[in-house]
């Protein structure tokens, strides 16, 4: 078993003879002269070498040792491999599971990070303003490790800015002013605020933030507004809802699911499972005659209907939304005989660890059943999942199996993912989380 140090006055491993030194400044952990403890984190040899293929985590089993220097843990850690081979400069969290984010190949102190993170976001926000138009206003301005950000999510309702801060190496004062600095020079917001994570804040073993805005351009700003997506209203308030308010990563599944629908011929009668505010239901108010949606949240609904009616000029379709638990109900109505032309699965993550993928795939596979048993002959099925830990290949052998003991044949049309503000990293499979399946089931 590799023993993990983390006191501050443990020393160091010297590199062994063999190894050819790096130069000074390629080093850490070397004592200097003046008998100064050295700052920094060594991992162990899988670490490195994933470090090394483009891989930026650095999980808290991997490190053999850290010297951290008194007083509070700092917000950056030089990193380095067995020998002392400087690797890179990382966040750290010394409460999370992933102790160090990457941040650069090279050595970095906080004001250089800082320069960097600014330079970065302004990158970030300058990748999604041709994205912005009449039709779509909201988007993910940065998308943390996508945008060479670990931990900063930053997502734009209209004229209201979203941040969350969720990894301890950015919770400071000095990262919140350069995150409003470049927000306020790029978009010139009515408001920005900070909406924390509990839950990852809980991991990471952060306080809660000051409620108090970031930003606000006149006093007693409000915190609520309309955006649009598509073309379609949406109502936002930055004190409800889940995540920072909304799930922007759907809309150009939103867009998709609409357009199967009506080339298809699927516009009849159509259900939106886990339904949240409406977004799959309201787009496809835009084609089908009759929508359903579900979703056990009462709050979310009452959203749902208000988005209903923001845009009832526009849609003919008659909306109905039912509360209550999706398994419970799609069971009932398969049993019952109840048909649809077009359903969407859109459940929330199921498998937030690896632990939990078995579970996962066993409720995936149990929605879709029902649904396979409800749609008529050549309908639509639109299925999501939002796991990162349930790849592509298990979601479509549970949607797969779910078809078999339904004994219906499916045609795959496309598989889809998140929209283009919330780009996936190659060399870091978990920025691929969403994942939608669209098929012809006959």
């Amino acid at each position: 078993m590799t023993k993990t140090r983390t006191s501050r006055s443990v020393a160091t491993r010297k590199a062994p003879k063999t190894v050819q030194p790096a130069p000074p400044d390629q080093r850490i952990h070397e004592k200097p002269a003046s008998g100064a403890q050295a700052v920094g984190a060594r991992i162990n040899r899988r670490a490195a070498d994933r470090l090394r293929s483009g891989y930026l985590w650095v999980y808290a089993s991997d490190v053999e040792s850290i010297e951290l220097p008194a007083g509070d843990p700092p917000a950056l850690l030089p990193v380095a491999d067995s020998r002392g081979l400087l690797l890179g400069t990382a966040l750290y969290s010394p409460a999370s599971q992933i102790a160090l984010r990457l941040v650069s190949r090279s050595s970095l102190d906080d004001a250089a990070w800082l320069a960097l993170l600014e330079t970065r976001l302004r990158a970030a926000i300058r990748r999604r303003k041709p994205m912005l138009d009449e039709q779509n206003n909201a988007c993910r301005l940065c998308f943390s490790e996508a945008d060479e950000l670990p931990g900063l999510v930053i997502d734009k309702y209209a004229d209201l800015i979203i941040v969350q801060l969720l990894v301890k190496g950015l919770d400071s004062d000095a990262a919140r002013r350069s995150c409003v600095r470049v927000l306020r020079d790029e978009l010139a917001p009515a408001a920005i605020l900070e909406r924390p994570d509990p839950r990852v804040r809980e991991l990471e073993g952060l306080a809660a933030p000051s409620s108090k805005p970031l930003f606000v351009r006149e006093v007693g700003a409000r915190v609520s507004t309309e955006f649009r997506l598509n073309g379609l209203l949406f109502y936002y308030d930055a004190n409800a809802g889940q995540k920072t308010g909304a799930f922007l990563d759907q809309r150009a599944n939103y867009a998709a699911a609409a357009e199967w629908s009506r080339r298809l011929g699927c516009t009849g009668r159509a259900l939106d499972v886990c339904c949240y505010q409406g977004g799959f239901a309201l787009h496809l108010a835009g084609v089908c005659a009759q929508v359903t949606g579900i979703d056990s949240s009462r709050a979310s609904l009452e959203v749902a209907e208000r988005n209903l009616a923001a845009n009832r000029s526009r849609l003919t379709a008659q909306v109905e939304w039912v509360e209550g638990d999706a398994f419970q109900i799609l069971r009932d109505w398969s049993e019952a005989g109840e048909k649809f032309d077009a359903v969407v699965l859109d459940p929330p993550a199921f498998a937030k660890s690896l632990r939990a993928v078995e579970g996962a795939l066993r409720g995936y596979k149990e929605l879709n059943l029902r649904a396979f048993k409800m749609l008529r002959p050549g309908g639509l099925l639109v299925t999501c999942s939002c796991s990162h830990h349930v790849g592509w290949a298990e979601l479509e052998a549970s949607v797969a199996s779910a078809s078999a003991d339904a004994h219906r044949r499916v045609r795959l049309l496309e598989r889809r993912g998140a929209a283009p503000d919330h780009p996936v990293v190659l060399n870091l499979p978990e920025t691929e989380y969403l994942k939608c399946l669209v098929l012809e089931v006959e």
